[in-house]
């Protein structure tokens, strides 16, 4: 943790780091619903994946992970600059919001619909008969187990990240930002991506819809590579982050 620059300075610069951390978390959860195609998305040839014997797989992630990148590189700041009781103080608050803003979504959905916003959108633009509310509420409501597993995967994978963090940084100092920040995202993010399948989508599940072990390490190896690539592309940002921060504590080094 850096004991620099004014307390007015800090206050507001924690307080920025978390909304940001805060604002890209819940985001990331709710537009987590949605599957895209990384192949189809660049207009490129599908690319089956085989691994562990299960079905091919394309690249086809949530569209939680374009958010999850920001969330890792605030929280190493944060971590940086406020030490693991920061970022452990606001991995429980957001995990807070994120079960409050479900929850508060869960019972917006049971509201009775205005007749007139149904006629508003009664047909698509292709003319396609079409029910808002019902997708209203499938857009805005998940699984149970879902929710429950990806908000443990959260608080573990955070708490497992600020403790590399801490460890790598006892041992390189102010120096290699580059490694400890990069080196806890991956430790860290390999549990995330295997812990919040194996809860949503075996643990949780009835054995008749469980995943299969070649199916679930398939799907999970390609989310932690991604994930990969995302923290290694994304370090020079993290160090012309730290840059803007130094300036503006008055860091001299």
């Amino acid at each position: 943790m850096i004991e620099v620059g004014t307390p007015h300075k800090r206050n507001l610069l924690f307080i920025v780091l978390s909304g940001i951390f805060i604002t890209n978390a819940v985001l990331a959860e709710l537009v987590g619903v949605k599957l895209f195609s990384l192949e189809k998305t660049f207009n490129l040839d599908w690319s089956p994946v085989h691994l562990f014997d299960a079905t091919p797989l394309g690249f086809n992630f949530t569209a939680g992970v374009v958010l999850w990148p920001v969330v890792f590189i605030t929280t190493d700041i944060i971590n940086e600059y406020f030490g693991h009781k920061g970022v452990r103080m606001i991995s429980i608050i957001a995990a807070c919001l994120i079960s409050y803003a479900f929850f508060m979504l869960f019972i917006v959905t049971k509201l009775a619909p205005s007749d007139y916003w149904l006629s508003l959108y009664a047909t698509t633009p292709q003319g396609t008969p079409f029910n808002i509310n019902d997708a209203f509420t499938l857009i805005f409501t998940q699984s149970l187990s879902i929710i429950a597993a990806s908000l443990i995967a959260f608080l573990v994978g955070q708490l497992v990240d600020v403790y590399i963090f801490q460890k790598i940084k006892n041992y390189t100092g102010d120096k290699h930002i580059w490694l400890r920040a990069t080196g806890s995202t991956l430790v860290s993010q390999l549990i995330d991506s295997f812990v919040v399948l194996f809860l949503a989508f075996y643990l949780f599940k009835d054995p008749a819809h469980r995943w299969s072990w070649p199916f679930l390490l398939s799907v999970g190896l390609l989310n932690y590579c991604y994930k990969f690539i995302a923290a290694v592309v994304l370090t020079p940002v993290l160090y012309g982050v730290h840059v803007v921060i130094d300036r503006y504590l008055e860091i001299k080094k």
